[in-house]
């Protein structure tokens, strides 16, 4: 009943504005994986020294449906939109190197930004690829301090911002290869911070499978 009275108050509307539904099926059609690979020689380049890859299910600025997706799961709090997004990041999971079996980590919230948010969105994505491939999703990092948005942040002022804000979870038993699950990548450098917190504790390979980048 609850439920309902909501939707009668705030009614869905999908991507485009179609009242009913969070999105329609010819929306779900247009949310389809078109991956970019940054390999390890491309992201030397960019200064990133401690990812191995970055597998990105689309281009951020060339998928405005996408943009408005991920923007309606984080910031309108809609829980649903995850399982639509994940089939995303499940399709562009196959570009990964899986040659040692790899663990899923997601990238961690500040708890004061997951407590006003409600949720970790990487969270939730790392959820769903784990059970479709059939690979472990763990929590392997924390954040130990806020870093604020990092929207309009140059890449160096990222890193900056970044520096030191992750910690290994105590007592976890850290696998050889890691895949940091994000939903947009944009310089790469909370995955790298991440990557770096993980290898010099001492994983092998770190990777990043993002919904976008760039």
């Amino acid at each position: 009943m609850w439920n309902a009275l909501l939707d009668y108050l705030f009614p869905r509307r999908s991507l485009r504005g179609t009242e009913g539904e969070w999105m329609t099926a010819s929306e779900r059609l247009g949310l389809v994986s078109q991956p970019e690979i940054l390999d390890t020689q491309v992201l030397r380049q960019l200064g990133l020294r401690f990812l191995d890859r970055i597998v990105a299910g689309t281009n951020y600025r060339e998928s405005p449906l996408l943009r408005r997706a991920i923007a309606t799961f984080k910031y309108r709090r809609i829980r649903a939109m995850g399982e639509e997004l994940a089939a995303v990041l499940i399709g562009a999971s196959t570009l990964l190197d899986t040659k040692d079996e790899p663990v899923l980590c997601p990238v961690p919230l500040h708890w004061s930004r997951k407590f006003s948010r409600g949720f970790n969105q990487s969270q939730m994505l790392a959820a769903f690829v784990a059970r479709e491939r059939g690979w472990k999703a763990v929590e392997l990092l924390r954040r130990v301090c806020p870093t604020g948005s990092q929207v309009r942040r140059k890449r160096q002022d990222r890193l900056a911002a970044l520096r030191g804000s992750f910690r290994v979870h105590s007592g976890v038993q850290l696998p050889a290869s890691v895949i940091l699950v994000d939903d947009v990548s944009t310089t790469g450098a909370t995955l790298e911070e991440c990557a770096m917190t993980l290898k010099k504790a001492g994983v092998r390979v770190v990777q990043g499978l993002v919904l976008a980048h760039g």
